[in-house]
C-alpha cells in the first residue's frame, strides 16, 4: 500500500498542475456563463425596475410580457412568418410594447396616485390570465426553437470553444443598457419622465402630461421584457410557464439592486447570474436557493438593496 501511494504520488506533481490549470479554465468558463446569464437577467429586470422606479407600480405581469416576446419570436421566425432573427429582435418587442401600452391605458392608468397594492393585485391577475391565454393559443406543451444559423457555432476562448450566441447576448445587453441610460439621462423625454417620477406636480405646472410619459415607460418596460424573451428562447426553450419562472428571478434582481435603481439592477443582475451559475456547477442542489440566500444577505446589510433609494411617495 505504501509503495503504491509513493508511485502514484510521484507523477502527481505534474498531473495535479494540469488539473489545477483545468480547474482554473473551468472556473473562468463558469464565470463567463454567469455573466451571460446575468446579462440576460439585466435585460429582463430593467423593465421591471424602470416601471417601479418611474411609475411606482410593481408589475407582476412582467413575466407574461417576457413569455409573449418568446412566443411571438417563434411565430415571426422561420417557424411562422419567416422573418430573419435580427428583424424578430425588433418586431417582437415592438408588438409586446403595444400590448403593454394598451394594458396601461385601459387598466393601470386609473390606479395612479392610489394605494400601490391595487396595481400589484391587478397585474397579478393579468399574469394569471396571460398564462392561461398562452396555453389556449399555443398549447400546454413547449415549442421547440433553436439558435439562428448565423449565430451558431463557437469561437476559441481560454483554451476552449465558447458559444457565439452567448457572446451575442452579452453584446445586446451592453447595447440595451447603454441605450436605456442615454434615453433617461440625455433626451428631453427621458428627463421629463425622471422629473415626473420625483415631482409630478411640478411637471404638471409646466404644462406637461404625465399620462403620456408614463405610457412611454410601460412601452419601454414591455419591450425590454419581450427582448429578454426573444434572446432566452433559443437557450431556455419556449413554454407557457416561462414567464412565472423568470418573474421570480427578475424580482430577486430588482430587490437586491434596489427597487427602482437603474445601475443597482445592472450590477445585481450580473451578480445573481454569476452566483447561480457557480452554485449550479459546484453545488447544484443549492442552485435555486443561492439567489434567495444572496438576497437575504444583501438585505440584512442594506435593507434598500445595493443602490436603493428612499421613495417618499411610498414611505
Amino acid at each position: 500500500m505504501t509503495s503504491q501511494r509513493t508511485v502514484t504520488s510521484a507523477p502527481c506533481s505534474n498531473s495535479c498542475a494540469v488539473w489545477e490549470e483545468a480547474d482554473v479554465i473551468n472556473l473562468v468558463v463558469y464565470i463567463v456563463d454567469g455573466l451571460v446569464s446575468g446579462a440576460l437577467y439585466v435585460v429582463i429586470s430593467l423593465g421591471l425596475s424602470i416601471i417601479f422606479g418611474m411609475v411606482g407600480i410593481v408589475n407582476f405581469a412582467h413575466g407574461i410580457l417576457y413569455a409573449l416576446g418568446a412566443y411571438l419570436a417563434v411565430e415571426l421566425s422561420s417557424v411562422g412568418l419567416g422573418l430573419p432573427f435580427w428583424l424578430t429582435l425588433l418586431v417582437a418587442p415592438m408588438c409586446v410594447a403595444i400590448i403593454a401600452v394598451v394594458v396601461e391605458v385601459v387598466l393601470l392608468r386609473r390606479f395612479y396616485g392610489k394605494d400601490p397594492i391595487l396595481g400589484l393585485l391587478l397585474t397579478f391577475g393579468l399574469a394569471l390570465i396571460g398564462e392561461d391565454a398562452i396555453r389556449m393559443l399555443w398549447g400546454p406543451t413547449g415549442i421547440p426553437t433553436g439558435i439562428p444559423s448565423f449565430l451558431s457555432g463557437s469561437v476559441p476562448f481560454f483554451g476552449v470553444r465558447y458559444s457565439i450566441y452567448r457572446l451575442f447576448i452579452v453584446l445586446v445587453a451592453v447595447l440595451v443598457v447603454g441605450a436605456v441610460w442615454l434615453f433617461f439621462n440625455r433626451t428631453p423625454a427621458g428627463l421629463i419622465i425622471r422629473a415626473g417620477s420625483r415631482d409630478g406636480e411640478m411637471v404638471r405646472f409646466l404644462g406637461i402630461s404625465l399620462q403620456a410619459t408614463f405610457t412611454l415607460v410601460f412601452a419601454i418596460g414591455g419591450a425590454l421584457a419581450a427582448l429578454g424573451g426573444v434572446l432566452a428562447a433559443p437557450l431556455a426553450g419556449v413554454q407557457p410557464g416561462m414567464g412565472t419562472d423568470v418573474l421570480v428571478i427578475a424580482f430577486v434582481v430588482v430587490v437586491i439592486g434596489g427597487m427602482g435603481s437603474f445601475w443597482g439592477t445592472v450590477w445585481s443582475g450580473l451578480l445573481v447570474g454569476i452566483v447561480v451559475t457557480l452554485t449550479s456547477a459546484y453545488a447544484p442542489q443549492f442552485s435555486q436557493a443561492s439567489m434567495f440566500a444572496l438576497m437575504v444577505a444583501v438585505l440584512l446589510v442594506k435593507p434598500r438593496g445595493l443602490l436603493g433609494q428612499k421613495w417618499e411617495a411610498f414611505e
